[in-house]
């Protein structure tokens, strides 16, 4: 049900997102979400836990949340012998909600957005604060509110970027798109979706049928889950978007072939050294998950797409996770009890097929601004267009050079694209 709320929500997001800024439209997804958990928590009948998880998944297309608190939550509370064994886990889903709403106040603005609606003065003042300590004046800051300015400007009445269908337009766009949803369905159907929702089926087949274990296990891999997304989000600047995805895939490949040989020769042979195996190369494929697909699933996406179908596609990503998620729910379930580990063979060869992908498609976006990224699918004419935007709007000449960045010329070279 919370699936379908955030498919509810879709249609909706990306106007609002475009039209109150990024800030406040997280603030309402947060918000949503709270009233939603205040609204499960009291539930008196199942009609009313039903709607509240619908406004939950509603509120989370506009707010994404992740912690491990309800894993430990429901370690502690699943031997309470009354309705607060689930309701005290429910309430707890507010507190990355509540303390969004509390913060969010404090962080910027989007500056491209401030440019889109005309409001100039606050965008220099985000990118002065941020990059150069305030000095509105700063070669960087001029250059970075200029190409910003000119990237929307060519968007805009240049490339005609407007409505859904600019989303399949150019081919440069179809590019982006081609990436966005096959990250969304990979971030899904990596194998991954098995152990997050059905644990404890694997542990139970594996022999570890103790309630209290099950749980404990389950707890663990969300605290090993979030030392690795940190880690990882430590890494993207420095190792490049491009090495983590195949990293990622790789890992996730040798991992879970892994657990599909210690899961088949568990239920063969019922050997207890193959079930520890699988337990721990879970642990190993997670961590290789977590390398690129818990830190990256949403900046690149940001990062590839001009601004002014941001929104738009960040959206068509989050629908298609919610697709990917329904399958999940729906299919894989059904699938281990008929068949099995043999399931796990399906991943396996899925998983091979994300990495081809990976390697022929993901391209590298490493110290790149926005508008230079963008230049690497539209193309070297449209990287000079808006070169040539860019110096006119600073009242340069063709030749100035106006801070250390790279070029948008640079940026489409041969070298950097195969990189």
């Amino acid at each position: 049900m919370q699936n379908i709320g955030a498919l509810a929500a879709y249609p909706f997001a990306p106007y609002v997102s475009d039209g109150i800024g990024r800030r406040r439209t997280v603030a309402l997804g947060a918000f949503l979400m709270i009233v939603a958990t205040a609204i499960q928590t009291a539930a008196q009948s199942v009609g009313m836990f039903i709607g509240a998880r619908f406004l939950v998944g509603f509120g989370l297309t506009f707010a994404g949340n992740s912690a491990p608190i309800a894993a430990w939550t429901t370690y502690g509370t699943f031997k309470i012998n009354n309705t607060w064994s689930w309701r005290v886990p429910s309430a707890l889903q507010a507190l990355p909600s509540l303390i969004q709403v509390v913060l969010i106040w404090w962080a910027p603005e989007s500056p491209r957005w401030l440019v889109s609606k005309g409001r100039e003065e606050e965008a220099l003042d985000v990118l002065a604060y941020y990059h150069a300590d305030g000095n509105r004046d700063d070669p960087l800051v001029q250059f970075e509110i200029q190409e910003i300015k000119a990237a929307i400007d060519f968007d805009r009445n240049v490339a005609a970027n407007v409505g859904w269908k600019a989303l399949i337009k150019t081919v440069g766009n179809r590019k982006r798109m081609n990436i966005i949803i096959a990250i969304a369905f990979f971030s899904q159907w990596s194998g991954n979706g098995i152990a997050s929702y059905y644990l404890n089926k694997i542990l139970t087949a594996i022999d570890i049928t103790d309630s209290t274990t099950q749980l404990l296990i389950n707890g663990i891999l969300q605290i090993w889950n979030l030392a690795w997304a940190l880690l990882a989000s430590f890494l993207v600047d420095r190792a490049g978007r491009r090495l983590l995805f195949l990293l990622s895939g790789i890992g996730m490949f040798i991992f879970f072939s892994a657990q599909t040989v210690c899961f088949g020769v568990f239920s063969e042979k019922v050997t207890p050294g193959a079930a520890h195996g699988l337990l721990a190369f879970i642990f190993l494929f997670y961590a290789a998950y977590d390398i690129a697909f818990s830190p990256l699933i949403v900046s690149y996406t940001v990062e590839i797409l001009p601004y002014p179908l941001r929104a738009k596609g960040l959206n068509v990503l989050n629908f298609t996770v919610s697709l990917a998620l329904i399958f999940n729910q729906y299919v894989n379930p059904v699938a281990l009890d008929n068949i099995g580990w043999k399931y796990y063979i399906v991943y396996v060869v899925w998983l091979f097929c994300e990495c081809v992908f990976l390697f022929f498609f993901v391209v590298e976006t490493k110290n790149l601004s926005l508008e230079e990224t963008a230049a690497l699918f539209d193309g070297p004419d449209a990287a000079r267009k808006l070169q040539a935007n860019v110096h006119t709007e600073a009242g340069l000449g063709p030749k100035e050079k106006v801070s250390e960045k790279h070029s948008l010329d640079e940026v489409v070279s041969p070298d950097l694209h195969k990189s």
